[in-house]
């Protein structure tokens, strides 16, 4: 049984975790690692898909693969996995059991999918009526797409993420370009612990629980920010930009000699700072170029001169200079190089638990730094069934002799 100490943000919470693959995980262990008990309820046998996505997989202490995929460890750490056959009339009895004695219960099914077996909000309110029920889908419970199934890729594009996201269509390589990472997924995980936490702090003051719909076309078109609303101000829809700004320059990515940096030029006296580093002073007197609404004017001309430019130095050599000449610049860093780098050490976002099979599980800590009850790693991402039955006996009483039953029923 984890430790509910009050010393932990949510430490008081209990979270029934029906999710799986990404978005819904990802919510959960945002929650576990404020302090809450997450009890994730996977299929016997199988698991969440992200089980056996993979390689890579954890790797045992000789060297040989797990049955744990690198992808289901990025968003399970803090968990108690339980195995249930929710399919079944006896496995939703139990989940009925466990949402008595749980603040939330997260599930990320197909619409109307958990209502034929008695687990949707109306059926589970009857149990518990301040209870927090979150859903997660593609497209929402309601309007003409609720049906759907929800992949992330698919809504970038509905969403408009890739209209705005690659290259020029007028240059090589131009087009629509996904995020190199589930970004919808991602940040409909971050928006449901928001929306969570809301619904925990309106029940604490009122108590009244509440069922929230969250969706990933929702989120995808929220989290256009700026450039949404760009659009709606002025009727056109925004272009391609790939590493390009539309309104400075020179504000995007230049190949050096072994690597790319990032140079964002803000002002005119940055410029002429750019290119001082560079040995280029001609490029500063050239009235073409004088002026940022000069240099937008002539992109074109400028940037391929101010790309031979930087490929002349290296990497470190730029940042070196530019930095020191106070010209806003940066690396991009692989994923050696990340966490290779002294401020994200000393961030501690690289952190390192102990786990059954593994023996350690190398995994990416929270950004979230709260001074009195900072994140807590008490526990790995769970093997499959690790903790049923600690859960069944501890949680809802079961004794050896009914969880035994349940086991050979293949209820769990």
């Amino acid at each position: 049984m984890p430790n509910r100490s009050m010393k932990k943000a949510l430490g008081h919470i209990r979270v029934l975790d029906l999710t799986r693959i990404l978005a819904g995980p990802w919510c959960a262990q945002n929650l576990a690692d404020l302090g809450a008990d997450v009890i994730k309820i996977e299929r016997p046998g199988a698991g969440d898909d992200t089980r056996s996505w993979g390689p890579p997989y954890l790797r045992d202490a000789k060297g040989r693969d797990t049955s744990e995929a690198a992808y289901y460890l990025a968003a399970n750490r803090g968990k108690r996995s339980v195995t249930l056959d929710i399919a079944s009339a006896e496995g939703q009895a139990i989940v009925r059991d466990l949402v008595r004695h749980c603040d939330v219960v997260l599930e990320n099914y197909k619409v109307g999918q958990l209502k034929k077996y008695g687990l949707d909000y109306e059926s589970l309110r009857r149990e518990k009526p301040d209870l927090i029920y979150c859903s997660i889908t593609g497209f929402g419970q309601d309007g003409p797409y609720a049906q759907r199934a929800g992949y992330d890729f698919i809504v970038q594009g509905m969403g408009g993420f890739m209209s705005i996201t690659g290259e020029r269509d007028d240059l090589p390589g131009g087009g629509p370009q996904k995020a190199g990472l589930a970004i919808a997924d991602l940040m409909t995980g971050m928006y449901a612990t928001i929306a969570v936490m809301a619904a925990l702090t309106h029940r604490d003051r009122t108590g009244e629980g509440q069922s929230i719909d969250m969706a990933l076309l929702d989120v995808q078109v929220a989290m256009l920010a700026n450039m949404g609303t760009n659009y709606l101000a002025s009727g056109q829809p925004p272009k391609r930009w790939g590493n390009a700004h539309p309104n400075i320059v020179p504000y995007q990515t230049f190949a050096t000699s072994d690597g790319h940096i990032i140079v964002a030029v803000g002002n005119d006296g940055q410029y002429q700072k750019f290119i001082a580093a560079g040995e280029r002073p001609h490029l500063g007197i050239d009235e073409r170029f004088a002026t940022n609404p000069m240099r937008v004017r002539h992109r074109d001309i400028l940037v391929p001169l101010l790309a031979d430019m930087v490929r002349t130095k290296t990497k470190q050599q730029w940042i070196d200079l530019l930095e020191a000449a106070g010209v806003p610049c940066g690396p991009i860093n692989n994923l050696d190089e990340v966490f290779a780098n002294p401020q994200v050490d000393a961030r501690g976002l690289r952190i390192d638990l102990p786990h059954p099979t593994g023996g350690t599980v190398k995994l990416v800590g929270s950004p979230m730094k709260l001074s009195g009850t900072p994140p807590q790693y008490g526990m790995p991402p769970p093997l499959l069934g690790q903790h049923t039955d600690e859960v069944l006996h501890d949680v809802l009483g079961y004794d050896p002799a009914r969880i035994a039953a349940l086991r050979n029923g293949g209820i769990v």
